[in-house]
Parts: structure tokens; sequence; C-alpha cells
């Protein structure tokens, strides 16, 4: 039997450069920093499209049709931007919407306390709980579940996992080769079992749940190795 942490140690190696990424995301400096961004990925990824095959590269799409050119320059913009317009690019109307939602209502928040984008999303996450996330006005929206939610918190600064399926695959494997036993099926206990799993491993939550989707092999190398130059631009 290994122990836990030596067991997540075998899985840590092999994603060299993860801390550094993970930094960049508790900063709210994914996307070189653009909040617009980070709510249009959350939003598309809330349907459980494959992340980096479908996921990444539509918000690159967006980008170079709505923000380089200037016309989406801010969550404001976003939260107008009908889906008429997008839907050659995002032809899901739930998850554009989620992202009109979210982008409204953070900036809201942020107008009313004078806060930009980016404090705008880190103060709306500083201020949220795991437990109340379906009290939350973020997590009321339709379409945004606790995955979601779990992802904005972590792009505003918040130290937590989310409840992906992938996530809890990879989490049950490595319990199961400690022959340890925490609880997964549940998936507030499960994001718990993450923290406890942090502080026996030594590593954050976020490097943990990252490290799961990261350790995925698509052909012949894992995620980590062949989205390499596409985690430094994310």
């Amino acid at each position: 039997m290994m122990e836990l942490s030596s067991v997540i140690d075998d899985y840590m190696a092999k994603t060299t450069g993860l801390k550094k990424f993970c930094d960049r995301c508790l900063k709210s400096e994914r996307w070189s920093g653009n909040v617009v961004l980070m709510v249009v990925d959350a939003a598309f990824d809330s349907i459980g499209l494959n992340y980096f095959n479908s996921i990444v590269p539509k918000v690159v799409e967006f980008e170079e049709a709505f923000v380089e050119n200037g016309e989406v320059n801010n969550l404001k913009d976003l939260s107008q931007l009908p889906h008429e317009q997008v839907k050659n690019i995002w032809a899901n109307k739930r998850s554009w919407s989620v992202a009109k939602s979210v982008a409204s209502y953070l900036h809201e928040s942020g107008r009313n306390g004078g806060l930009n984008d980016r404090k705008a999303l880190r103060e709306w996450a500083r201020n949220t709980s795991l437990e109340g996330w379906k009290q939350d006005p973020i997590g009321k929206i339709g379409g945004v579940g606790l995955t979601t939610y779990q992802y904005l918190r972590m792009m505003g600064g918040v130290d937590t996992a989310m409840p992906d399926k992938i996530v809890k695959r990879v989490i049950e494997e490595i319990l199961d080769k400690a022959e340890v036993k925490m609880p997964t099926n549940k998936d507030l206990e499960f994001i718990k079992t993450i923290d406890q799993i942090a502080t026996i491993s030594g590593y954050r939550p976020i490097e943990i749940c990252w490290m799961t989707w990261l350790v995925q092999s698509e052909g012949d190398k894992i995620r980590m190795e062949k989205y390499r130059d596409t985690l430094d631009r994310i």
C-alpha cells in the first residue's frame, strides 16, 4: 500500500508547470487577465464538452471576433451581446444566457462598488461560500451548476476544486491506489475530500483539480504535454 501523499506525488510529477498555471488562475490572470473571456470560458464549459478540443478554440474564436476588434471591451458589453450575433460561433442559447447573466451581475455589483471587472469578480468570489452556492446570485442563474460556480470562484481567486466527472474519476482512482476511503459520491462532500487530500499532500485544491484533467491521455501524450502552449496562453 502506498501512502496517499506518495500516490499524489506520482501524479503531480507528470504536470510540470502546473503550479505556475494555478497561480495565474488564483490571481485572475487567465486569458491575459480578461474577465470577459474568463466568463465566456466558464459559460461555454457549463455544457460539458471537451475543454481543450471544444471550449478553448471557441473562446479564442470569440476573442478574435468580438474582443480584438473592440466590440466587447468589458462585462457590460458582454451582458448586452445578443445570441443572434454569436450563434455562428456558439449555438447553445442556454450557456450563452449564462455568460450574459453572469456578466450582468458582476458588472452591476462592480459598478455599485466602484470596481473594475477584475476586482468585481474577485470581490464576488471572496464573499462566496461552498455551502451557500444555491443562495448566491450567480448560483441562482439558470444553467449555473456547482461546477460552473466553483470554476468562477477559482478564477476569482478562491483555492478550491470542481466536482467534475473526470476529477471524480481520477480522485477515486488515487484513493483506491492508496487504499484510503473518503467520501466522493455527493458533490459537496467530494470537494471537502479534495480539501483533505490537499492538507495531507501539501498541494493546493486547485492544483489537485487541474492535475486530474491534465494527466488524461490524448493520443500518445498526456494533456499537460499536448496543450502546454495553450496553457501558457489561457
